[in-house]
């Protein structure tokens, strides 16, 4: 970090860059985060990337109202927002740039990978209770930080673009997946079976479940809070459950090019829903319950078309090494939901054992 720019925002919350280390941890894509470094304290400093998120007022205003209704009702439960600046202000401004101070959690790990089951469990767990906590919380009062952002039925407009205006030979290069695409269609019409549905409703989601986003202790692996609150807004509950069934369940991460190592697997799928519906079973309604498995279905489509719409846009949005990086992408999120669909039965078998 620049020292021009630490000064003038550390000044913001009372700190000098000569009472403190500052120096880049994290894995995210996203954001720059900082782990900041007092003689007695340590913090986190973020910046917030105006790129994807193009109105971080909105991220402040939600994790705020939040933090409020949290600190009324449950007042033991750990929620790490913004600390405020000298201003009383959510967030510092500078060069067009936002920046956000937050507590350090001690004691704590955020894996970027699954190595034991009892991880799934306890992540699934934690997204589970803060959904349970925000249950009677009205959603609305939230803004959208990311405008469609699970939107499939904007995702599967945004692909058929992109294959009207893609060249010849990309689309070429890719027939067996967009003719996986169109097949799979077949799942946003269901969703869009129960959009109107009272009992299909709106909640306050995470929509950003990997395992990153959770802190666990790091000698117990016991759960501790849910971090990384950007994209904190109303939605169904299937973002949080599908997104979770997508970077949980498979051993390799997307960018896997080895088609024959995507597979579920299923004792992390059982802690996974375990976990989550020891806290939201009985808030989840009959109709979201029999939508669990969908859920999968729903967000792995949704990422497999993503990815497939940026390589025929010519690789515009996620950043590649080489040049087939999205296909391939898709090609493993396409093998994700055709495992999802292949092990059907023995999913909602499990399902169905936590939900008795």
């Amino acid at each position: 970090m620049e020292l021009e720019i630490a000064e003038n925002i550390l000044k913001e919350y009372g700190f000098s860059t000569a009472d403190v280390q500052i120096h880049q941890i994290g894995s995210g894509h996203i954001n720059r985060t900082y782990l900041l470094s007092t003689s007695d304290q340590k913090y986190i400093l973020q910046n917030i990337n105006p790129e994807v998120f193009k109105q971080p007022e909105a991220i402040a205003h939600n994790i705020s109202v939040v933090a409020q209704y949290l600190h009324t009702h449950y007042p033991e439960y750990l929620f790490p927002s913004s600390i405020k600046t000298a201003q009383d202000q959510e967030m510092v401004q500078y060069e067009n740039e936002y920046w956000r101070l937050m507590p350090y959690v001690p004691h704590t790990v955020a894996l970027d990978t699954l190595s034991d089951p009892k991880q799934a469990y306890e992540a699934a767990k934690q997204f589970g209770k803060l959904s349970r906590l925000l249950n009677h919380f009205d959603s609305s009062q939230l803004q959208l930080t990311i405008p469609g952002f699970h939107d499939l039925e904007l995702r599967y407009v945004q692909f058929t673009q992109a294959l009207d205006l893609a060249p010849t030979f990309l689309k070429q290069s890719c027939e067996k997946e967009i003719e996986q695409a169109l097949h799979h269609h077949y799942i946003l019409n269901y969703f869009n079976s129960y959009q109107n549905n009272p009992d299909f409703q709106d909640r306050v989601m995470h929509h950003d479940t990997k395992i990153s986003n959770v802190l666990l202790d790091a000698q117990t692996f016991n759960g501790v809070c849910v971090i990384d609150l950007d994209t904190l807004m109303p939605g169904k509950f299937i973002s949080d459950l599908g997104d979770m069934m997508r970077t949980y369940l498979c051993a390799f991460s997307e960018n896997e090019t080895d088609l024959d190592k995507i597979n579920i697997r299923l004792p992390y799928f059982s802690a996974m829903i375990e976990g989550y519906l020891s806290e939201m079973k009985d808030i989840l309604t009959s109709v979201e319950k029999e939508l669990i498995l969908f859920s999968g279905k729903y967000i792995i489509y949704m990422q497999a078309l993503r990815f497939l719409t940026d390589y025929l846009n010519g690789n515009i949005y996620y950043p590649i090494k080489y040049a087939t990086q999205n296909l391939d992408r898709a090609k493993n999120q396409f093998r994700l939901l055709h495992e999802l669909n292949i092990n059907e039965k023995e999913l909602q078998d499990i399902i169905e054992s936590y939900l008795i």
